[in-house]
């Protein structure tokens, strides 16, 4: 979760494969976009989406990723209207109103890997404040009624530094995905 920039996560790239192949791919709260740069990588169209593309400034204007600045935490609508994506990515992000929004977004068949910080962060660094950080089972609880759920961890990973966290990975419609 504090990998280097540019580095993705390794549960993201443990679960990409289950994205559809050229399906396009909402990297949620990109910041330096490592997910989105990945997907890319891998010929998906991507949107990224923060409230500062700053990180983001080296990426061609019409390339493969697409930047959307959007404040995600200030009322504003969901800045991406109807459309649906084959892939979600959220790391190191949590903003709880947006989190039905998510299941929604996905297109048939599509995968939602999600990984953030989890209650006991505090113990280790930021962030401490519990509007940040997922309750026990709190990922499960809210996509179990409409996902598949393929993948879930909450615990301390200690590597490359102690941190708790909880994994989620999801896709909808499909039953049975290759591992």
């Amino acid at each position: 979760m504090n990998d280097p920039l540019g580095v993705p996560s390794p549960w993201v790239r443990r679960f990409a494969h289950l994205v559809p192949k050229g399906g396009a791919v909402l990297d949620l709260a990109a910041g330096a976009g490592r997910h989105a740069r990945f997907f890319a990588g891998r010929g998906h169209p991507v949107a990224a989406v923060d409230r500062n593309l700053d990180g983001m400034a080296d990426l061609a204007e019409n390339g493969p990723i697409e930047r959307i600045r959007a404040d995600l935490e200030d009322g504003s609508p969901w800045p991406l209207g109807d459309r649906q994506f084959a892939g979600i990515v959220v790391a190191n992000y949590l903003h709880r109103p947006l989190l039905p929004m998510l299941a929604g977004a996905l297109a048939p068949d599509g995968v939602l890997i999600y990984e953030t910080f989890a209650v006991g962060q505090g113990e280790f660094g930021r962030p401490s404040s519990e509007n940040y950080l997922l309750r026990p089972n709190e990922l499960l609880r809210v996509f179990e009624p409409t996902l598949t759920i393929v993948g879930f961890e909450h615990g301390i990973d200690y590597s490359p530094g102690p941190k708790a966290v909880q994994r989620l990975a999801a896709v909808k419609g499909r039953d049975l995905v290759p591992l």
